[in-house]
């Protein structure tokens, strides 16, 4: 950088040689300085428009600092990033290549005019947000109920605004008196009483209008004892029967789940019995397959979820109920031949025959009887019965003519 001096004295040598020249024009500027604004590490490029230059030199200044850049076409700074460009004396440009944060000011195009001239442009060199690694905050882990605060700090020109959303969507519970929202802006997120419905990963996204956006995931991890929820504690069943028991488990960190039958064993997978767990989030789904009831195993089963903070358990009475009968009408044919019965015990009668005292067993043989014996009886006793009535009418024919 040139000594504050150098300035005065360019300026007086060039006055000099224009007064020694009274019909030369003074040179006017096109247009003003347009200012500027671009991102960290582009290039920006002021053009200065000149009419009627003549003898006189266009030098460029950075004005907060006070320093010369460029007299004419030669480059007065040490700064590797400045360069002057111009085409036919008129357009005069000044590049600033790489820029920094630290560019950002007032920048002058002068002409050594008598007085001087001036025109000045600002120039903002805008940074795109950016998220500290402190003092944001980490993956957080606390207990169910106690208060939490998540913190996002960022930096970027202009300054950036943070804003909180759930990575998977869905609304934020700041406390018991706060409506849920879908999002919150600010540093801070602050949480009263949290609950298990607050775990989960969240995003701090900072922007202040400068590509890209850029965000940072901070997962909460809310510890609580487990809780088991039933749905039926009371089941019927019958020996034989499939069966399937089933708990639902709340907890984190994650319980260890088992379940033990009435003897209060535990139970193990075997030939009559399948254990399972279904994990979903902080949520289990514990299931109990009975193959085939067995008579032991009515009474109550046990579903136990245990972890670092506690242990929970729920029970399931199993109780005995009666096998529910077949869709087939067992009755059916007994009723069909029962009404055989009763029609060959009428023609008996009409025909003056004594019923016969049934066989011992007689009911449990019912089945045995087929169609063809018992169209086959009827015929013998239709037979019987024709005999029988010839034998009668003879008897009375014979008896008239002894008289």
């Amino acid at each position: 950088m040139l000594p504050a001096f150098a300035i005065p004295v360019f300026c007086i040598t060039t006055w000099a040689s224009a007064l020694n020249d009274p019909s030369s024009d003074l040179p006017r500027f096109g247009k003003p300085l347009n200012n500027l604004t671009v991102s960290v590490g582009r290039e920006a490029v002021f053009t200065c428009i000149v009419e009627d230059l003549g003898p006189y030199k266009v030098a460029w200044l950075r004005v907060d600092t006070q320093t010369i850049l460029t007299i004419a076409s030669h480059v007065i700074t040490k700064n590797h990033r400045i360069a002057v460009t111009h085409s036919g004396h008129r357009t005069w440009s000044l590049h600033i290549k790489d820029t920094r944060k630290s560019d950002s000011g007032w920048y002058m195009c002068q002409v050594n005019t008598d007085p001087m001239s001036s025109i000045t442009g600002f120039l903002e060199v805008v940074v795109p947000p950016d998220i500290l690694d402190y003092p944001t905050s980490t993956d957080m882990v606390v207990r169910e109920g106690s208060n939490v605060t998540l913190r996002c700090a960022a930096t970027g020109t202009p300054e950036p605004t943070v804003t909180w959303r759930r990575e998977a969507g869905g609304t934020i519970s700041l406390s018991n008196w706060h409506e849920p929202v879908a999002s919150i802006e600010g540093p801070e997120l602050e949480i009263t009483r949290v609950t298990r419905l607050h775990m989960g990963p969240y995003l701090c996204i900072a922007s202040n209008g400068v590509p890209p956006t850029v965000s940072k995931r901070i997962v909460l991890i809310v510890h609580f004892q487990p809780m088991v929820f039933i749905e039926n504690q009371l089941v019927g069943a019958y020996e034989g029967q499939t069966l399937t028991l089933e708990c639902r488990s709340e907890a984190f960190p994650r319980p260890i789940t088992y379940w033990t039958r009435p003897s209060n064993e535990t139970i193990a997978n075997d030939e009559n019995y399948k254990v399972e767990s279904i994990p979903k989030g902080y949520e289990i789904t514990m299931k109990l397959v009975i193959r085939s009831v067995r008579i032991q195993d009515f009474g109550s089963f046990r579903c136990v979820a245990t972890n670092s903070l506690g242990e929970t358990d729920g029970k399931i009475k199993l109780y005995r109920i009666d096998r529910p009968p077949t869709t087939r009408k067992p009755g059916a044919r007994r009723e069909s031949k029962k009404t055989w019965k009763m029609d060959h015990s009428h023609e008996k009668k009409a025909a003056g025959m004594k019923d016969e005292p049934m066989l011992k067993g007689d009911d449990n043989g019912d089945e045995q009887i087929d169609f063809q014996s018992a169209t086959a009886s009827s015929v013998l006793h239709r037979h019987l019965l024709t005999n029988l009535g010839i034998t009668v009418i003879t008897a009375i024919l014979a008896g008239s003519l002894s008289t």
